[in-house]
């Protein structure tokens, strides 16, 4: 057996009770884990202070001295514990709150110790909380390391006693035990090329660094291996797919596609554009099953390249579906292809949970003998009474808001898998896009069509709110319409609902009827009145739409040109920027206005800089990545696919570049993973499927 599958349990100072522990607060279960459990920062213990000489800073530093004396103090609630701790300059206070009992067990008083921990100072006298604490002779013996490693903690791991000098000498124990179970998981030539260090030195210098310059080496390392095996794995499936899951051949550009290519389509195609459905053809035309990322920003023109794909299908004798997270947007597409279709000789039909009984019947029928060749909806199109003839292509909107279960649903309904054409107008930062989605094929529109003009942001704070009615007013006199958006922040409904309602009275002072019309729409109203209202908008009844974020996706009215969002400083930033592509459709200039308070974070303030300074979608959503880290930006749904160890998606975007060129070169030369050079390579990535965990099968 590998000496690193050994349970915890059976580590020198864990025992069942620790073990239990471990389990349930780290997910540490062997050898193997704990050997992967990595510092989350570093302290340089290098340098000892004297108590006369400490900083009045809340700095962390290391003192020698003596505990001369100790005290339980009652408190308020529950009790504190207070030691007097002194060297030769003078005397500090340390505190515990809790797990004193343990403390005052284990302190012995006039002995010397080495205390580390982060100063509190409050009139002139300085304290310590909760420090950790070793006795000197002690100390010496163990080894010399600069820089401390601090790991990740729980509030239970320290009322239990397992402190971070706890967890040092697990892992002291854990290098000792472990000593012949270190195998290499690269290759000697990747090695030698990249300069990495060997596996045992670098998990010793990760845990145990002997210098600055040692510890970065051992992070590049590590952080490359994690990267890589993600990649690898990504590709690898990838290669699998296309070699053992067939598709159906689309061989011919037919009668429909060239009848609409040629004299239907209103405008010319982006090169963009072109490039993307050659890339669609090319896939659709090989025998094995597609299955594609599409990208592009708000208004980029991904519905017409879906559309053009699905003539594909029809032509070469297939169904075709467009499945949407939301009615709103299954809505928009079935009239954005209604209207495509307008003079031609194809139907489409919609399927939404709102679709009466009587009008599903006959639908369904259709779609079963394959008289319906376009369907729409929504995770209705999933439910069993969902009969397809022969569905060629399906196109899945917002591919990040359904579950995998959910998207295998469709691909049963048929003999073979369909094409998968996966679409999403939230740009999604490249590194990530490599992670989450880099089984799939990328196809990115980056470029907007001819004539539309790039929507003009700016940031006002509250105080120039006059101003800014004055502008609304000038543009609505030119005919155009106007969004002013409310944050909805769902842990305060009520607040949410008491701000749009007072934001509503006041514009409704300053825009009077008969001279404007307001429609409001927001989530506690009924899906009907809400209908009413944004029909109004749509229909130029209304010039102002007040709204929550009900409007961010789904809403196309040319004629509106400017978008207020109030408290701006409140929105994360790829909301900020879907809410912003609902202006622009049209050929007027059109405005987005940020509306904040002054009292800004920094981060609020960077958010707000990048919008006025960009509307390339993919740069926001790089910073947003920088801000928020790839779990937020993905949603929970996702964000448990890149529980990473040690590498950071934001920080190291080049080294994963790096990782995933490395991974496809090797694939290659050698798709089996075959070669005698590949061997580390190979039996490692072998191990990958008994393991979800990366860092289980990486030594």
């Amino acid at each position: 057996m590998d000496p690193l599958q050994t349970p915890i349990a059976y580590l020198k100072g864990v025992g069942p009770n620790r073990a239990l522990l471990l389990q349930s607060e780290l997910g540490i279960y062997t050898f193997q884990d704990l050997l992967h459990f990595f510092p989350n920062r570093y302290i340089d213990r290098s340098t000892t202070f004297k108590i006369a000489a400490l900083p009045q800073s809340t700095a962390e530093v290391q003192i020698v001295g003596r505990v001369t004396d100790l005290q339980l103090i009652q408190q308020k609630r529950g009790k504190r514990l207070c030691a007097q701790f002194e060297d030769e300059t003078g005397r500090l206070e340390l505190v515990w709150f809790r797990g004193y009992k343990w403390i005052m067990e284990g302190l012995r008083k006039n002995e010397t110790y080495v205390i580390f921990g982060r100063l509190n100072w409050y009139n002139g006298l300085v304290s310590m909380p909760h420090p950790e604490m070793e006795l000197l002779s002690l100390f010496e013996q163990g080894p010399k390391i600069a820089l401390k490693p601090l790991y990740p903690s729980t509030e239970k791991l320290a009322q239990r006693g397992i402190s971070q000098r706890i967890i040092h000498k697990m892992m002291m124990a854990l290098f000792d035990a472990a000593q012949n179970g270190f195998s290499e998981s690269l290759s000697e030539n990747l090695m030698k090329q990249l300069g990495l260090l060997p596996k045992r030195e670098a998990l010793q210098q990760i845990h145990f660094p002997t210098s600055h310059e040692a510890l970065g080496r051992a992070q590049f390392r590590l952080k490359f291996e994690e990267l890589f095996y993600i990649q690898l794995q990504l590709l690898k499936k990838n290669q699998e797919r296309k070699q053992k899951i067939k598709g159906y051949i689309f061989s011919k550009v037919g009668t429909h596609f060239k009848v609409f290519y040629n004299k239907i389509l209103p405008f010319e195609l982006t090169n963009a554009q072109k490039k993307v459905l050659k890339e669609i053809r090319s896939d659709m035309g090989t025998g094995a099953q597609m299955n594609r990322l599409l990208q592009g920003d708000v208004g980029s023109g991904k519905t017409i390249v879906a559309f053009m794909a699905l003539l594909l299908a029809i032509d070469n004798g297939y169904q075709g579906c467009i499945m949407a997270p939301t009615e709103i947007l299954a809505q928009q597409h079935f009239q954005s292809i209604s209207s495509l279709l307008e003079n031609m000789d194809l139907q489409v039909g919609i399927l939404t949970g709102s679709v009466k009984q009587t009008d599903r019947t006959p639908l369904l029928e259709d779609l079963k003998e394959g008289k319906l060749k376009i369907i729409v909806g929504t995770h209705a199109l999933l439910e069993d009474k969902v009969v397809f003839n022969n569905l060629g292509l399906a196109i899945i909107d917002e591919q990040h808001r359904f579950g995998v279960a959910q998207r295998a649903k469709l691909w049963k309904k048929n003999t073979l898998p369909p094409h998968v054409l996966v679409m999403t107008a939230t740009p999604i930062p490249r590194t990530l896009a490599m992670s989450l989605y880099g089984d799939l094929d990328n196809s990115i529109i980056d470029e907007l069509p001819p004539g539309r003009k790039a929507v003009k942001t700016v940031h006002r704070f509250d105080k120039n709110r006059l101003k800014v009615f004055q502008f609304l007013k000038e543009e609505i006199n030119k005919g155009r319409q106007v969004y002013i958006v409310y944050p909805l922040i769902q842990e305060s409904e009520k607040m949410d609902y008491k701000d749009l309602m007072d934001g509503y009275e006041s514009i409704a002072r300053d825009f009077p009827t008969p001279d404007y019309q307001i429609s409001i729409v927001h989530g506690q109203m009924k899906a009907e009145d809400k209908a009413y209202e944004m029909a109004r908008f749509v229909n130029g009844q209304t010039q102002i739409m007040v709204a929550t974020t009900v409007i961010e996706v789904g809403v196309n009215v040319p004629n509106a040109s400017v978008m207020v969002i109030e408290s701006a400083e409140r929105f994360g930033l790829s909301q900020l920027h879907q809410l912003r592509g609902r202006v622009g459709r049209g050929n007027d200039q059109s405005y987005c206005i940020l509306m904040s308070s002054h009292k800004l974070s920094d981060d609020a303030t960077t958010r707000l800089n990048t919008m006025v300074q960009t509307n390339d979608g993919f740069k926001i959503a790089e910073v947003d990545l920088k801000l928020r880290g790839p779990g937020d930006l993905m949603g929970t749904q996702q964000s448990g696919l890149l529980q990473l160890k040690i590498a950071d998606l934001a920080k190291d975007q080049q080294l994963l570049k790096t990782a995933r060129a490395w991974a496809a070169a090797i694939l290659k030369k050698d798709p089996e993973l075959l070669h005698p050079a590949n061997a580390p390579i190979r039996k490692t990535y072998t191990a990958l499927g008994a393991f979800k965990n990366i860092w289980n099968y990486i030594s």
